[in-house]
């Protein structure tokens, strides 16, 4: 009887094999030869389920940002919208050890998209998301009757991603996590904001 793959899973353990190589060396450590090499496959095997580099690539950014997005939904909602606003900003920000590896993971996929208008727009794409997530909540939180799209709401919603990104830009540079105390203590300092 003929073994059966499963296809799906293979592509999922080549986009984490991707990430590994990214975290080590870089996305210029991620080539279809290493890729295959680490993932224990022939070279021309990683066709069947990656045409090309790019199309790896743009599998692991979609599954670095995936799980950012499971952290964020992971939330229960019953704790209210300043519990649910708080934990959104923490399962977005470089919090552990994982979410610090998966900065060098994010940080080499920005560089790419660059040049890469089909990375550059599935990350347009997420940023418009988020950002409309993040205003529904803030102004929930803030409990005072403001649209989503009001310019103070949009403003904190800004200050947040771009915090965010910035913050995985500087964690790369403090892999152990010393930056993890002042990303807790700008959540505790933007929820007091959002309350005033």
């Amino acid at each position: 009887m003929p073994k059966i793959i499963d296809h799906d899973q293979r592509r999922r353990e080549i986009v984490e094999v991707a990430k590994r190589l990214i975290i080590g060396g870089g996305f210029e450590a991620a080539t279809m030869r290493s890729i295959a090499a680490a993932a224990g496959f022939a070279n021309g095997a990683l066709k069947r389920y990656f045409p090309s580099k790019d199309s790896i690539i743009a599998a692991t950014f979609q599954s670095v940002l995936q799980t950012m997005n499971e952290r964020i939904g992971a939330c229960d909602p019953s704790g209210g919208p300043a519990e649910e606003l708080r934990h959104y900003l923490e399962a977005a920000l470089p919090l552990d050890g994982y979410r610090i590896e998966s900065a060098r993971v994010l940080l080499a996929l920005w560089e790419h998209s660059v040049a890469n208008e089909e990375l550059a727009t599935l990350y347009r794409e997420h940023l418009k998301i988020w950002r409309g997530q993040l205003a529904d909540l803030i102004s929930a939180t803030r409990g005072r009757g403001e649209p989503a799209d009001a310019p103070a709401i949009d403003e904190l919603a800004g200050e947040v991603i771009s915090m965010t990104i910035g913050a995985h830009i500087t964690c790369v540079m403090f892999p152990d996590g010393a930056l993890i105390p002042e990303y807790r203590s700008y959540v505790d300092r933007f929820m007091r904001r959002v309350a005033d």
